[in-house]
């Protein structure tokens, strides 16, 4: 069986544009020789079978020669997050033990602190060189193609294994469940290094259509792309629709070649969609998760009207029941858990059977998302299991961030909680009761907090207490530390505070 996608759009199309990068188009066939010169260079490397290929930068063409050529060589693509503090990196790639790095100019003082083989991608064309093809790797459908990185309950790191039966079980499903064309562009504005690169470059790739990759993203330029070269569907997270609804450039822009705009991270706000739709824009609100391919559910334009909130069936070859603790499913309307079972799920966690058991149950995937189905058999997600939020399209872990703040040595107690946000979606709120006398403020929790994480993971609110709220049983009360939050806030809602 052929794996080589890239070797089968170049057979299939080969002079159709199929990559839009840094000004210029490239078509299946060059994508093909690019990822065969790349082959070529990781074998004469001593690349063995599934040794992983790191990539620590934003978005750069490379991100998809490694996805492509892995099937040529049986390398795994496995792209960090170039957003992860210093500290954080070097626990992935301790987990993860690349051979390589490739790297951008951006992250190249940290590449060379990471001390890994690494490959500046300043040199990268001149480094791929044009030697003959490597020998055929022979990948099968369970072989790994790539580790993208997820979290935990307590934040800690994990390598979601995705197989290639995973990319051609979503691609097919998603191309003939979401009605994609081979016409059909979509610009790329979502970070690789997520699983979002699965929602639509890899199947539109897979059907011979066109994607646009941008560096990051950025409102005007992503109209700019939008206007120029025709896109016909929009998507990113919630917090990248409001920037493109705030741009001024937005009343210029041909919007009429798009047929739809699918919201994914978190649901779209109704006034946004208003916005969009009067533009000639319908949105629907789609649901994955990287564990899961990622696209897991399909709607139409008139019942995504209908019903704003719910994410629609299950995709082509997916079963999805929403069950009880014990695991009995659920009546109509009743909230339970989420549970996914389908070619497209991964197979596990790298090097983590104790995680995989925990999800990975009878072949049923365990999301950890709450859910529950309607009478018409639509599904809504309700809420997560589990304490993680995400804010403007990125997982936090609360567990993880009091994890850190408690390293303080003038934080006696603390707790992490999510609160509304209208730029963001969600963002941290720190309760913090400090050590008797301590002059810690706010500015400098916060300035602690960013030398150990991710920017996004820091709490934009921190609240200063003599004590956190608890329950009987000592459990600190979240819910009560959220709702004083949005009365303080909506009784003084002129009153900012830190930037993310």
């Amino acid at each position: 069986m052929s794996l080589d996608l890239a070797a089968f759009r170049a057979a299939v199309t080969p002079e159709r544009p199929a990559v839009h990068w840094d000004g210029r188009w490239y078509d299946y066939a060059s994508m093909d020789q690019r990822a065969a010169r790349l082959a070529r260079r990781l074998h004469d490397f001593g690349i063995e079978r599934f040794d992983r290929i790191a990539i620590l930068a934003h978005n750069h063409l490379a991100h998809l020669d490694l996805w492509l050529a892995g099937a040529k060589v049986a390398s795994v693509y496995a792209p960090l997050n170039p957003r992860l503090a210093e500290r954080e990196l070097r626990s992935v790639v301790d987990m993860l033990r690349p051979r390589l790095l490739l790297f951008d100019a951006e992250h190249a003082a940290l590449a060379e602190r990471l001390a890994l083989p690494r490959v500046s991608l300043d040199d990268y064309d001149a480094w791929l060189g044009h030697g003959d093809p490597a020998p055929d790797a022979h990948v099968r459908p369970d072989d790994p193609q790539m580790i993208l990185l997820t979290g935990g309950t307590t934040g800690a790191p994990k390598g979601a294994v995705l197989p290639y039966r995973q990319q051609i079980a979503n691609a097919a499903a998603t191309v003939l469940s979401w009605g994609l064309r081979d016409d059909d562009l979509v610009v790329q504005a979502t970070p690789c290094f997520h699983a979002a690169m699965n929602a639509f470059t890899t199947p539109l790739y897979a059907l011979g259509a066109r994607v646009a990759l941008m560096r990051r993203f950025d409102a005007d330029a992503y109209l700019r792309l939008v206007d120029e070269l025709g896109a016909t569907v929009l998507f990113m997270v919630p917090t990248m629709f409001q920037m493109l609804a705030a741009d001024p450039a937005i009343e210029a822009t041909d919007l009429s070649r798009v047929r739809w705009a699918i919201s994914g991270g978190a649901p779209c706000p109704l006034p946004l969609r208003d916005a969009f739709k009067a533009r000639g824009v319908r949105f629907k609100q789609g649901y994955g998760l990287t564990e899961a391919g990622v696209n897991c559910f399909a709607i139409d334009l008139d019942r995504a009207e209908r019903k704003p909130w719910s994410v629609g069936r299950a995709i082509l070859g997916t079963e999805a029941v929403v069950r009880r603790p014990d695991g009995s499913p659920t009546d109509v309307d009743e909230v339970g858990e989420l549970t996914l079972r389908g070619p497209h799920l991964f197979d596990g966690y790298f090097e983590r059977p104790d995680a995989t058991a925990q999800v990975l149950k009878g072949g049923w995937l365990w999301t950890g998302d709450l859910a529950r189905i309607d009478a018409e058999g639509d599904v809504t997600i309700a809420g997560r299991r589990k304490e993680m939020f995400i804010s403007g399209g990125e997982n936090v872990y609360p567990a993880e961030v009091a994890a850190a703040l408690d390293d303080h040595p003038e934080v006696a107690a603390c707790a992490v909680t999510a609160v509304p946000d209208e730029r963001w979606g969600e963002v941290g709120l720190a309760a913090v009761v400090t050590q008797p006398g301590s002059a810690l403020d706010a500015a400098a929790v916060r300035a602690f907090l960013k030398e150990r994480l991710a920017g996004y993971k820091v709490p934009k609110h921190v609240r200063l207490m003599d004590a956190l709220p608890v329950s009987g049983a000592g459990k600190v009360l979240t819910r009560a530390l959220r709702d004083a939050f949005v009365a303080e806030r909506d009784a003084a809602p002129q009153q900012r505070e830190g930037e993310r």
